[in-house]
């Protein structure tokens, strides 16, 4: 009997301490489900219409540094995916290359329906992504247009070390980042990073120039007030977007 009394006893204990177990884990499950926030809410009209270039810059720069210290927001994307069905009011455009190493919307920490982005090898412009641009722009409301760079561009590598693939489609495409290779002095070398990184951020600019010179309807936005141009450079080596300026247009009024 006294054996038997043991038994129970120590089965009683196991209960009681497996209870308590269970009774920690829900608490901190619970701790862990209620500390989450889920974002469902979506860009409206009524938010684009609110928010300054200027606030929709910081905004994606606030994203970026998420992205940087690994702290996304977490979304709710199937329900973004539902609320965008009907309407979409982008708070940005962004002109990006097509690498894959540059996942524009993750970089930036943005949902489903935050952004328009625009993807082409060189991150340069032709009459198709202008048109695109525009539509973003003076269409469907957009208030930055940002041009995105990034460390090691292989597109530019290749204009610098002038590739030739036997393809005219390519060669057109290598063709359109030449202008900005001539305007950076020194030997062309494509494995000299500082002479690399000049001609990639030289690209930005020149494309930023060229979408002025050939659309009016984005360059009369911009002098309105309207709409915000940036050039940035985007680091593989760690994630940072970084916003640059062209020295040598510090001065140029738009």
């Amino acid at each position: 009997m006294r054996i038997l009394s043991v038994i129970i006893g120590f089965l009683f204990l196991g209960l009681i301490s497996c209870n308590q177990v269970n009774q920690n884990s829900d608490q901190s499950d619970e701790k862990v489900s209620t500390s989450v926030v889920v974002v469902k809410e979506v860009m409206t009209k009524q938010m684009q219409d609110n928010m300054t270039p200027d606030e929709i810059l910081e905004d994606l720069m606030a994203g970026n540094e998420r992205y940087v210290s690994g702290e996304l927001i977490t979304r709710d994307l199937p329900e973004q995916v539902v609320s965008t069905t009907n309407g979409q009011y982008p708070k940005a455009v962004v002109l990006a290359c097509i690498d894959s190493r540059v996942p524009v919307e993750y970089i930036f920490d943005q949902g489903v329906g935050d952004v328009f982005v625009a993807r082409v090898a060189g991150n340069i412009e032709d009459e198709a992504l202008l048109g695109s641009m525009e539509y973003g722009l003076g269409v469907a409301g957009s208030k930055l247009l940002m041009i995105l760079g990034h460390e090691n561009c292989g597109a530019v590598k290749s204009a610098i070390k002038q590739v030739d693939v036997g393809s005219e489609n390519v060669t057109s495409l290598l063709n359109e980042i030449e202008p900005a290779i001539q305007k950076v002095d020194g030997e062309r070398n494509a494995k000299n990073k500082e002479y690399f990184d000049a001609v990639v951020k030289n690209n930005v600019f020149q494309t930023i120039e060229d979408i002025r010179e050939r659309s009016p309807l984005i360059s009369g936005l911009e002098k309105d007030g309207k709409v915000k141009i940036v050039g940035a450079y985007y680091s593989l080596t760690d994630g940072k977007v970084t916003i640059i300026e062209d020295d040598s247009h510090a001065g140029h009024e738009h």
